[in-house]
Parts: structure tokens; sequence; C-alpha cells
């Protein structure tokens, strides 16, 4: 995959990281945005707008390896990649593709679940910017 977050600083008790699960037979990069599937409440790598983030991966998954449990970071500063659209300092941000944020502008809980965090710079089209990630 590729424009994985980059961690600048761990939050809390390091990063707050949380226990998910996650396919066996399935290859995942470290800092690959992750997102609650309705499988069995499988984590996968995000793809698409409208999935509910649950955090940064915090190791490399090696595909058919047995494990099926995984951490990711609920926490922390992070480097991530603005889908195309820009992004202004200050507003809340969501998963809008493979590893891309956009501006969480949808109102309702289904817009709620989708926030990253909040955006610590402003971004023009398809740059990298500081993230605080809080789930």
């Amino acid at each position: 995959m590729a424009n994985e977050a980059v961690i600048i600083t761990l939050l809390g008790n390091g990063g707050d990281p949380m226990d998910i699960v996650v396919a066996n037979a399935t290859a995942i990069t470290k800092g690959t945005l992750m997102y609650l599937s309705a499988d069995g409440n499988v984590a996968l790598a995000s793809s698409a707008d409208g999935q509910p983030f649950l955090g940064i991966l915090t190791a490399d998954k090696v595909a058919s390896d047995g494990q099926t449990h995984m951490s990711v970071y609920t926490h922390c500063i992070a480097d991530l990649k603005d889908s195309g659209a820009g992004i202004t300092f200050g507003t809340r941000v969501k998963l809008n593709g493979a590893n891309l944020i956009a501006t969480a502008d949808e109102a309702g809980a289904n817009g709620e679940t989708e926030v990253v965090g909040l955006a610590l710079e402003t971004a023009a089209a398809s740059e990298v910017i500081a993230v605080k990630i809080r789930k």
C-alpha cells in the first residue's frame, strides 16, 4: 500500500494501543489507517469514504502468518495525506480512501464514526499534514 501514516508523537499511554482482529490471510503495512468492517468486526485497511476509523496499525502484518490480533494507535500525532481537496487547520478529518483523509463535513452519528482526528496544519491538495488522532 502507499501513504501510510508516519507517527510523530505517541500521546497518552504510549499511543493508547487497542487490540483489533485482522484476517489471517491479509498482509497489512505498519502505519495503515484501519477501519471496522461489518464482516464479523474484523479490522481492514482503509479504502473509501464512509468507513468507521479504528486507529493506525502499530506493526506490519504478514499474510497467512497465523496472527489474527494486532494493535492500532488511538492517541497520537501523525503525518497523514490529504485525498486531494485540501484541509483547513483546526478542522476534523475523516477517512477518504486508502490511507487518505479529507475534511469531515457530514452531520450525524455516521459522520462521527469516520472522524480520524484534528488537522494541526492546513493542507493544499494532496499534501501531508500533522493530525492529532484521538479515538
